[in-house]
């Protein structure tokens, strides 16, 4: 939302009135404001790319939903949802998944979040010839994802790393997987603010550019 957008939005939040378009007098309004974003809001307000007083005045009762790849079985839950709904409007006797297939998904990155998984169980749902999901009727990306891993020691010393690597190494690997969520990263690194922000500097670790 641009800054001119957000000192409007911040007025009538304090005010309870707008002025609709073509009239002379402002009309009262009452009104619950649900707010919701994917972006670290703590930080834009220090970058002054959000404004600091209307992120008070919004935070109010805050909700946190993580990722999906941090929320466990609930995958599989979800995915059971999803698979259910898809079956019905196939008119296809799809029941669940084969415990591979409930492997893959819960080993898997998802990196589209909710939106990715429903996309998956439709086309499970769609190609698969049996009453379970196989591993086989998963997209590809699914099938074929490996798990990465950091790898702080090996036997060859040429390959041997310096500790200062192996921080940089992991704090990008947080950092990548609570989707460059600041305040998330902090947490999970248990680091504050301000000591992340340093060790981001110092490693030159940046988000990849967004797409156009």
């Amino acid at each position: 939302m641009p800054l001119g957008m957000q000192a409007k939005l911040l007025r009538a939040l304090e005010t309870r009135s707008v002025r609709p378009i073509g009239a002379s007098a402002e009309v009262p309004f009452d009104a619950r404001i649900v707010a919701a974003t994917n972006r670290d809001l703590q930080s834009l307000v220090e970058e002054k790319a959000f404004r600091e007083d209307l992120y008070y005045r919004i935070h109010v009762v805050h909700v946190e939903l993580p990722a999906l790849r941090a929320r466990g079985s609930d995958i599989l839950l979800l995915a059971q949802n999803f698979l259910e709904r898809s079956a019905t409007r196939a008119e296809k006797p799809v029941r669940g998944l084969s415990p591979a297939a409930a492997e893959k998904l819960l080993a898997y990155d998802w990196p589209g979040n909710v939106r990715e998984l429903q996309n998956a169980m439709e086309r499970a749902v769609a190609v698969t010839r049996f009453e379970e999901v196989m591993v086989e009727d998963l997209p590809p990306r699914l099938r074929d994802y490996k798990t990465g891993h950091l790898v702080v020691a090996s036997s060859d010393p040429a390959e041997l790393v310096s500790m200062e690597e192996i921080e940089k190494r992991y704090i990008r690997q947080v950092m990548e997987a609570v989707g460059w969520n600041k305040t998330h990263a902090a947490r999970v690194l248990q680091f504050d603010r301000a000591t992340l922000y340093r060790k981001l500097d110092r490693y030159d670790i940046e988000p990849p550019p967004a797409r156009p």
